[in-house]
């Protein structure tokens, strides 16, 4: 059973950083691209990075390139996502996901198959 769980959000003022982190079980995260999406309130959940299986390639939305920085663990079977230069603009909930051999539609909700409860980040002004 696959199973993804995200922890590492909070309460952080304007300028600072948090490391979220996605623990997958029930499955190898080498064989799956993994994503982070957000969704804030009153708006629609949206990509905000993913790192493709089996490869370094690693994609970004506009809004957080140059300031977030997703990475992986196989010995841990985690997924990181540090976020420096937090902006009130970042507050989310972010969910972390997962698609099996996904190469391409990495930026798209429906592709991933699994998702994790969420973590709520909040940034401070």
């Amino acid at each position: 059973q696959v199973q993804l769980v995200e922890s590492g959000g909070g309460l952080v003022q304007a300028g600072g950083s948090l490391r979220l982190s996605c623990a997958a079980s029930g499955y190898t995260i080498s064989t799956y691209t993994m994503a982070w999406f957000r969704q804030a309130p009153g708006k629609e959940r949206e990509f905000v990075s993913a790192i493709i299986w089996n490869s370094p390639s690693t994609y970004y939305a506009d809004s957080v390139k140059g300031r977030f920085t997703i990475s992986r663990d196989s010995a841990k079977n985690t997924v990181y996502l540090r976020m420096n230069s937090l902006k009130p603009e970042d507050t989310a909930v972010y969910y972390c996901a997962a698609s099996p051999f996904l190469r391409s539609g990495w930026s798209t909700q429906g592709k991933y198959n699994y998702w994790g409860q969420g973590t709520q980040v909040t940034v401070s002004s």
